[in-house]
């Protein structure tokens, strides 16, 4: 089965973070993406821990100099997709602006990834995940009371225990959202002939991807202050624990019938302090009983119990525990390329992973595919 993208050319300025794995998306959905990298690029790490580059190809060059601006101008002209996540400006002082190609490819599709996007009073300044969700108000109802586990044996009053972590909503967020808009305009433009500039930008999708919190909002069902909802630990049936042996467990109940599941399945339905699951004041104390509990048992036994069954739980694995788990390598979840384990593509398509059966996800080093890309679009740089 040939993979959906089968036939798209991508070009990507190799960047940092959420560009590449929206570069990345498209490569496993089947995308040839060209990665246009610094020649004298450089770093610490192994090149084939930098996973959101597979299935690229590597192309070498030296934005300085304009022999090497004119190559990676023609790889766009030839190209259906751009995606560039610098400040804005850079590539318009480059001369490789939208507007340069409006003629020589009226259908390119433009993506522009940035922190605080193309505009606004905040578009030059510098900035990271947490600064951008933060503004965004979607890192807000992610915090914890520390003390809620307290009174386990084996848990630190001083540390909370696991939520949701950085890279997830802004990070790859952002990835996503500028491969739906970069796919949504590359299909506009099939049908028009006509491109368009994709400005996509973090603290943005940070945003957009907090609308089910928005619409809990609006239905009353969070408080303003972290804590004290449903949804960010406040309640006892939906959050995350402390087990005896130290490891982390999470239930969320929410619906009556699970409620009432977990509370047959951990011996609390007679406990008075759970007859009326949405009775917030009660909340408090029927948390301290719920971790108290859950206190008593090892994770496995718990697991052993719990797993599997309506009442909404499962463990709270380390990546490592996570590549082993049972579920996750019946789906495919995980795979090892190059002797690196990491996620597999996803969503899968059709039946099963072929495109994981046909192509393949290596890394390229720095460059190996710069003479081949070039030679197909008959371009020759000079020795320098």
């Amino acid at each position: 089965m040939q993979a959906p993208l089968t036939g798209v050319k991508v070009v990507e300025f190799a960047g940092l973070g959420p560009c590449p794995c929206a570069g990345m998306m498209l490569a496993d959905m089947g995308a040839e993406v060209i990665l246009i990298e610094r020649a004298d690029h450089k770093t610490p790490f192994p090149r084939k821990a930098e996973i959101y580059h597979r299935g690229k190809k590597s192309v070498a060059l030296d934005l300085k100099n304009p022999l090497h601006i004119q190559a990676a101008r023609t790889i766009v002209e030839n190209s259906d997709i751009l995606l560039e996540g610098f400040r804005p400006g850079v590539m318009e002082r480059l001369g490789l602006s939208p507007q340069s190609f409006e003629e020589s490819n009226p259908k390119l599709v433009y993506g522009r990834l940035t922190g605080w996007g193309q505009t606004g009073p905040l578009a030059q300044a510098a900035g990271h995940e947490p600064n951008y969700m933060s503004l965004a108000g979607s890192m807000w109802y992610g915090g914890r009371i520390r003390e809620q586990n307290a009174s386990s044996s084996n848990t630190s009053s001083n540390i909370a225990p696991p939520s949701a972590p950085l890279t997830i909503a802004g990070d790859f967020g952002s990835g996503m959202m500028l491969v739906s808009g970069v796919l949504a305009a590359y299909i506009c433009a099939q049908n028009s002939g006509k491109g368009q500039v994709v400005d996509a930008a973090i603290s943005d999708s940070s945003a957009y991807m907090s609308t089910l919190l928005w619409c809990l909002r609006n239905m009353g069902q969070l408080a303003p202050q972290f804590g004290h909802s449903w949804p960010d630990g406040g309640s006892p049936w939906s959050d995350t624990y402390a087990t005896k042996d130290g490891q982390y467990i999470t239930v969320c109940a929410l619906e009556p019938k699970f409620y009432e599941d977990l509370l047959q399945r951990l011996a609390l339905t007679d406990n008075p302090v759970f007859a009326q699951q949405w009775d917030t004041k009660s909340w408090p104390q029927a948390k301290r009983v719920m971790a108290e509990t859950f206190a008593s048992k090892t994770r496995d036994e718990w697991d052993e119990l719990l797993l599997g069954t309506d009442v909404c739980y499962a463990p709270v694995l380390s990546l490592e525990e996570a590549a082993q788990h049972p579920h996750n390598q019946a789906r495919g979840v995980f795979m090892e390329q190059d002797g690196v384990t990491q996620p597999a593509p996803t969503p899968k398509f059709g039946a099963g992973d072929s495109r994981a059966q046909s192509e393949s996800f290596s890394i390229p080093e720095l460059g190996q595919d710069t003479n081949n890309v070039l030679s197909q679009l008959g371009i020759t740089l000079n020795a320098d």
